[in-house]
C-alpha cells in the first residue's frame, strides 16, 4: 500500500522540484508562452562587424568602445563591441525602465530611415529575457540586439544609468555619450547630425 502511494505521489513531487528550480527573474507571463519559444523581434547580429573601417585623415579623437564581448539576443557568435563597424548609435535600455520605453519608437524609427547611413543597435541591460522579448513585440522594435546581463557596459562606460545613448564614429570612437532622459525624433536626429556628421530626417 505504501510503495503504490509513492508511485502515485513522484510525479507530483517532481513537477514541484521543476517550479522550484524555475528562474524567477524569467517567469513567463499567462498567455504568451516562453520567449525562448517564440521567434525574436529583433535582427541578426552577424552584419555588426562587417566592413572594416576607412582610415581617417583627420586627428582621432574620442574612446574606442570597451573591450567587452556580448551576446546577441537571437544567439549566434558573440560580438565584440570594439569590432563594431560605425557610424553607430547604440541604446542601452531595459524595459523595466518607463524612459526606456518611451524612447524606444524613436530608435526604430531612426533605424528604418537611416537608410545605410548609420546603424542603431540595442543593449539590453539587467532585464529579463521575457521583458525585452515583450517590448519587441509589443513596441515594433526591429533593430539588433545586444545583452548585458551583468550592466557591463555601463561600468565601462562610468554610468549608471538608463536610458543611454552612445554615439560611434565610422573608426568604432565615441563621439557623445547622452543620458539626458528619453529621446525624441527631433533629439535623435540632431545628435545624429552634431556628432556623426549624418543628416537623416527627423
Amino acid at each position: 500500500m505504501n510503495r503504490r502511494l509513492t508511485l502515485l505521489a513522484l510525479p507530483l513531487l517532481l513537477s514541484l522540484a521543476t517550479a522550484c528550480t524555475a528562474d524567477p527573474e524569467n517567469p513567463a507571463p499567462a498567455g504568451r508562452g516562453t520567449a525562448a519559444a517564440r521567434p525574436s523581434p529583433f535582427e541578426g547580429c552577424a552584419g555588426l562587424t562587417d566592413g572594416p573601417a576607412e582610415p581617417s585623415v583627420s586627428e582621432v579623437t574620442g574612446d574606442p568602445l570597451p573591450e567587452l564581448t556580448l551576446t546577441c539576443f537571437t544567439g549566434g557568435t558573440p560580438v565584440a563591441l570594439r569590432d563594431i563597424r560605425g557610424p553607430a548609435v547604440v541604446n542601452i535600455w531595459a524595459s523595466w525602465c518607463p524612459p526606456c520605453r518611451k524612447e524606444l519608437p524613436a530608435f526604430q524609427r531612426l533605424h528604418e530611415r537611416a537608410d545605410g547611413q548609420l546603424r542603431v543597435i540595442g543593449v539590453n541591460s539587467r532585464d529579463s529575457r521575457e521583458g525585452a522579448q515583450a517590448i519587441g513585440e509589443d513596441f515594433g522594435v526591429r533593430f539588433p540586439m545586444l545583452v548585458d546581463q551583468g550592466e557591463a557596459v555601463q561600468r565601462a562606460l562610468r554610468r549608471n544609468a538608463v536610458p543611454l545613448t552612445v554615439l560611434v564614429d565610422v573608426e568604432g570612437r565615441i563621439r557623445h555619450i547622452d543620458s539626458s532622459g528619453a529621446l525624441d525624433d527631433a533629439r535623435l536626429a540632431e545628435l545624429v547630425r552634431r556628432h556623426l556628421g549624418l543628416t537623416v530626417p527627423a
